[in-house]
């Protein structure tokens, strides 16, 4: 058997170990990728992704501020992504992305950047 017949085997016999069946994607993954996975699969929550979000936010306003588009479709991301935690009401949703993305215009204005015009009150 190949070391890569190996691998597989391994593998396969980890994912029935651990009453984790095979998913849909993994053979999409990288080997790398799925020795993560069953990390991945014991995170509960949002609270990891919802504060990367916030972090690369965070890089992009800091190093490409004139990056308008981006930064408003990370906001609204990040926005769903709380919506999703908190399980807010459509309205309350649109109310919390409304106002992340006036909060970033209305910092965007104060810096002097083009296209970020404050939100109108």
């Amino acid at each position: 058997m190949t070391m890569a017949g190996s691998d597989s085997v391994r593998s396969r016999r980890e994912r029935v170990n651990s009453g984790a069946a095979p998913g849909f994607y993994e053979t999409a993954l990288s080997e790398a990728e799925r020795v993560r996975l069953p990390r991945a699969r014991r995170v509960q929550g949002l609270d990891a992704e919802i504060a990367l979000l916030r972090v690369r936010l965070e890089r992009l306003a800091r190093e490409h501020p004139e990056n308008v588009e981006m930064l408003l479709k990370g906001i609204n991301v990040l926005g769903r992504a709380v919506a999703v935690k908190y399980r807010l009401s459509p309205k309350a949703e649109k109310d919390l992305a409304s106002s992340l993305s006036g909060a970033l215009r209305s910092v965007g204005a104060a810096l002097g950047l083009e296209g970020m015009d404050a939100p109108e009150r």
